[in-house]
């Protein structure tokens, strides 16, 4: 019996985007890696300018902020459950086969449970406002993310060794 020939799966990508500086690093990442991936996003429900810089299209979705700057650790732990909710049904819906994100703390819950539930891989790019001191979420994802980049040698000499310097991403 034949079958007739099926199409190949695109790599399904999951890219979160922070904002300001994580958003332009994840979208000229997206850039260079060019249409032959399918593209999701993921975004604060509170910030606009995320989306509007996406040139690839793929569908957006939105989640609650994490946490403010000065925020009291119970309201933080309770905005991270809510989180944890959203980035669950989010990666359920997407199935993405790699989670790609540049160290906004909403991503962690995404990228671990897509990893854990999936078996996603993770590309973590620790963001190039960091030159000598790592960020929480970096610290976080190290260990954890299948590909882990950092932008300064500065970085991967002293404090990521495992860490593959990559350059950077903006200009």
């Amino acid at each position: 019996m034949n079958h007739p020939p099926t199409q190949p799966t695109r790599l399904r990508v999951l890219v979160i985007l922070g904002e300001g500086g994580h958003t332009v690093e994840m979208i000229r990442l997206v850039d260079l890696l060019g249409p032959k991936y399918e593209y999701a996003y993921m975004v604060v429900k509170e910030e606009q300018l995320s989306e509007q810089k996406i040139r690839i299209p793929g569908p957006v979705y939105r989640c609650n902020r994490p946490q403010w700057k000065v925020e009291p650790t119970w309201k933080v732990v309770l905005r991270y459950l809510r989180l944890t909710w959203q980035s669950l049904w989010i990666v359920l819906r997407v199935r993405p086969h790699v989670v790609m994100h540049s160290g906004p703390g909403l991503a962690v819950p995404a990228a671990l449970l897509a990893k854990k539930l999936l078996g996603a891989h993770i590309i973590y790019v620790e963001n190039g406002a960091r030159v000598r001191h790592p960020s929480r979420t970096g610290r976080w994802m190290y260990g954890r993310a299948d590909l882990f980049f950092v932008q300064w040698p500065e970085l991967q000499e002293h404090v990521f060794p495992d860490a593959i310097f990559a350059g950077l991403l903006h200009g």
